[in-house]
């Protein structure tokens, strides 16, 4: 790949039905949309960033349309299908960065660390993980929870894989990543209000 960039699929088709505040990737922090900030992270590292939508956000369509994003709408049939899907209509066979759109505190640098990464190790896969105690420093609690080789870690919604396998399980490489801003999804009032909370210099934030 060489100069750590590579196509990025932000995954913006959800329904977002615990937030209740509309279309979730256009939900407003501080004035612009959750997807606004993903894709902002991105810019710097990604080739080409598609927008993975469904017919349950007509106005993310129309937003990165207005942004000059590709868009590839996806059958809403859940988060793996629709994953596949995108990649597919994408047609994108070398790796692709996987990024969730409700990850708003993530940061261009976090990302170009991970293609880093991700170019060093010999797995076909990555995926980025963060430790249980970053989730105790802030006072959340994630959605799931497993033990790798006896710690405690949680999915960050952020994930390289080769696009050529999508179809296929692939071995992953397991990158740990002590980062607060890997650890907000948002999928709640409360997890807006950490967000807030954090870009505003609170919670220890290394933003």
């Amino acid at each position: 790949m060489g100069g750590c960039h590579l196509d990025a699929v932000v995954m913006a088709g959800g329904l977002g039905t615990r937030l209740q505040m509309g279309e979730k990737p256009m939900v407003s922090l501080f004035g612009r949309p959750l997807i606004d900030w993903v894709v902002s992270a991105l810019e710097t590292a990604a080739d080409r960033i598609f927008v993975a939508t469904t017919d349950h956000v007509p106005e993310t369509m129309e937003w990165a349309e207005r942004m000059g994003l590709y868009l590839v709408e996806t059958p809403g049939e859940g988060y793996v299908p629709d994953m596949i899907s995108a990649v597919e209509e994408a047609g994108i066979d070398d790796p692709v960065l996987i990024v969730m759109a409700d990850l708003p505190l993530l940061r261009g640098d976090i990302v170009e660390e991970i293609i880093e990464v991700y170019e060093s190790v010999p797995e076909p896969a990555l995926s980025v993980h963060v430790p249980l105690d970053t989730y105790r420093r802030i006072a959340t609690k994630p959605d799931s929870l497993f033990n790798y080789r006896g710690r405690l870690i949680v999915p960050s919604g952020v994930n390289v894989l080769l696009g050529s396998k999508i179809r296929f399980e692939q071995e992953d490489y397991h990158l740990i990543l002590d980062r607060i801003e890997l650890a907000v999804n948002v999928n709640s009032p409360e997890d807006l209000a950490v967000c807030e909370t954090i870009l505003r210099g609170g919670l220890n934030s290394k933003i």
